[in-house]
């Protein structure tokens, strides 16, 4: 790695426009949502590949590609276990993200088209121990090295707070740990963009908030949003100089400065999404069946400039064309996580217009397996078979410096299962894993009083394989590395005391409407706590049936409660969880409970996840 790099931040910087631009633009109030039309459109295709048609070019037509991925979270290794296939087919590992994406720059230059490639956020945070132990700056080195051009911030991000965030994008060792390879650290060649992330004090974004990039000399904007709920679902502490805006208006102000300075063909990067719904109940990976989710709502407010819509943060898959503010379609992508899937978009502009005349859009799998004859693919102990033809020897090289440095933390063998536990919720919204760590945190906590403990879904990254993985150990063995992937955060675990009554309302925030929550999110209870609800009754009145080991809870009767201290801080919404008294922490780190609880005697099995009733239709859950 070289030193740090001194990089301007002149957004426009490949246009001749005074830097003053920016904060004059950046002062001006965020005003509503254009309604000005682009030339005529015909709607796409729902289902793949999604593909657009706008008004004949008058002076001819310059192409070009997109290349996007999402949620990459520092994905580094192959996913295992439950997530190592799309649509069961074994993709992922960035040594085989860089060949598809030269595979497909290759193919793209072939027919005269520019690349540029794009993401949507979520590169970094609830990463595993191979990026985590260097604060992801593996990722980082590895998305310059694969070509990434420029990307949104997503709300992991900002996992470890503004000025971290801020030292990964310029460069500059670990404030604490230094530069733990020894050779210094760079920093992002790529543009992050933050549009919606704004200073309290200076009331500028904190990174660039657009760039442009020219495409056959006509020029196509991008504008980088992460979503307006971060703060509900980060820890308060790292952001608190911070505020974030609305998406729509965000993306609407900035495309404006855009199209005044003669931008007529945008993009936008937004890390917030939506799902694919059944049926089919295996949606293709372009498909965009039965589809919802917030971005239907946030595209509908877009200028009509924005004729591509890269997104993310739910982790599915989808090419959709979706209306935009002038009711004519905008093509809406997102390529799933962990690097398994990128999205190719094939453009065309019109060079005198300057405008999208044509847009197409398809999800590739980055397949890393070995096809059997009859179409399977090799397995070894129920791994995925890798297939070298596909690995791209730079990637590798760099990706391996960072797993030699680990793997001797990483391959630690510290606890045994006897079967898969997958994080995978139940139809009532609590999963073996969840239920799992919950029991974990108990155990861990036991000594200071605890008798519950409460986990949140989206704090759970991956599932628990039985089977052998690369560190080499024994079916059934639980490695350190396999451990800090199901739980990245290095939270603190923190026990606190409240009342039945407090605990009651706490389980009332999981459901919107409840003292501001917005998003139902099921906590994943410890072994002894059971209810039941019913998410149609009335805010306040859902949950019923409460018990502590058989014992229904006492309104007026006091309980010792562990969570770890995102929760404990009123994160993902619940803030009756920051009203406890007696706060105390633990020793070490969430991951530390979950060791402790592996290793502590027999293998541990998956639980029946039945500890929670759901009564009459109920929605899913979220994570984050």
């Amino acid at each position: 790695m070289s030193q740090p790099r001194s990089r301007g931040r002149a957004v426009l910087r490949h246009l001749a426009a005074p830097a003053l631009a920016l904060a004059v633009v950046a002062s001006l109030p965020i005003t509503g949502r254009a309604t000005t039309p682009p030339a005529d459109a015909a709607p796409g295709a729902g289902l793949a590949p999604v593909a657009v048609s706008y008004a004949t070019a008058t002076g001819g037509e310059v192409k070009g590609q997109f290349l996007s991925y999402n949620d990459f979270h520092g994905a580094i290794d192959p996913p295992g276990g439950s997530g190592a296939t799309v649509n069961g087919t074994p993709a992922g590992g960035v040594e085989y993200l860089a060949t598809w994406l030269k595979k497909l720059r290759a193919e793209a230059k072939a027919e005269g088209r520019v690349t540029t490639t794009v993401g949507a956020g979520d590169l970094i945070g609830a990463t595993p121990l191979v990026s985590a132990a260097f604060h992801d700056e593996p990722t980082i080195e590895l998305m310059n090295q694969v070509g990434l051009d420029v990307s949104s911030v997503g709300n992991h991000e900002f996992d470890e707070g503004v000025k971290e965030l801020l030292r990964i994008d310029k460069g500059g060792c670990h404030p604490v740990d230094g530069c733990q390879d020894g050779d210094g650290f760079a920093g992002a060649k790529f543009t992050y963009l933050a549009a919606n992330t704004i200073n309290k004090k200076t009331k500028l974004p904190i990174l660039p908030p657009i760039d442009v990039k020219f495409v056959g000399g006509v020029p196509v904007g991008f504008v980088g949003v992460t979503l307006e709920g971060t703060p509900g679902i980060v820890n308060p502490a790292g952001i608190k100089d911070v505020t974030f805006t609305d998406e729509v208006q965000t993306a609407n102000k900035w495309g404006g400065l855009l199209k005044l300075f003669g931008v007529k063909a945008m993009v936008l990067l937004v890390h917030e999404g939506g799902a694919q719904s059944a049926p089919p109940a295996t949606p293709g990976v372009s498909d965009c069946a039965n589809f919802s989710g917030p971005i239907v709502d946030i595209v509908k407010g877009l200028r009509p400039e924005f004729g591509v819509v890269v997104s993310g943060h739910t982790h599915r898959f989808y090419s959709c064309s979706l209306p935009n503010s002038s009711g004519k379609p905008s093509v809406v992508t997102s390529a799933g996580n962990n690097g398994q899937l990128v999205t190719d978009i094939d453009y065309s502009l019109d060079r005198r217009t300057g405008r999208f005349t044509g847009i197409t859009a398809k999800n590739v799998i980055v397949e890393n397996g070995v096809r059997n004859a009859d179409g399977t693919w090799q397995q070894t102990g129920g791994v995925f078979a890798k297939n070298p033809a596909l690995v791209d020897a730079g990637a590798k090289a760099l990706a391996d410096k960072y797993r030699t440095a680990v793997a001797p933390i990483a391959n630690r063998v510290v606890g045994k299962i006897s079967a898969d536990i997958v994080r995978d919720a139940r139809p009532n919204g609590e999963s073996p894993l969840g239920d799992v760590i919950a029991d974990a945190q108990l155990a861990y906590t036991k000594g200071d009083g605890a008798q519950l403990a409460l986990m949140n879904p989206g704090g759970v990254r991956a599932s628990l394989a039985y089977a052998a993985s690369a560190g080499g150990e024994a079916p059934g063995e639980v490695t350190y590395g396999e451990a800090f992937t199901v739980q990245p955060f290095n939270n603190l675990v923190v026990t606190q005391t409240f009342t039945g009554a407090q605990l009651k309302d706490v389980l009332e925030q999981q459901f919107v409407g409840f003292k501001g929550q917005t998003t139902q999110r099921i906590l994943q209870p410890s072994a002894g706590l059971t209810y039941s609800y019913d998410s149609t009754a009335p805010a306040g009145s859902r949950v019923s049936a409460l018990a502590l080991n058989g014992v229904p809870v006492d309104p007026a009767a006091s309980f010792r409660v562990t969570t770890n201290d995102f929760l404990a801080n009123g994160g993902d919404g619940f803030t009756e969880l920051a009203g406890g008294t007696g706060r105390t922490t633990a020793p070490g780190f969430d991951v530390d409970a979950l060791v402790a609880y592996l290793g502590a005697g027999a293998p541990v099995a998956p639980t029946a996840a039945d500890r929670i009733t759901r009564l009459p239709a109920s929605p899913p859950t979220a994570a984050r």
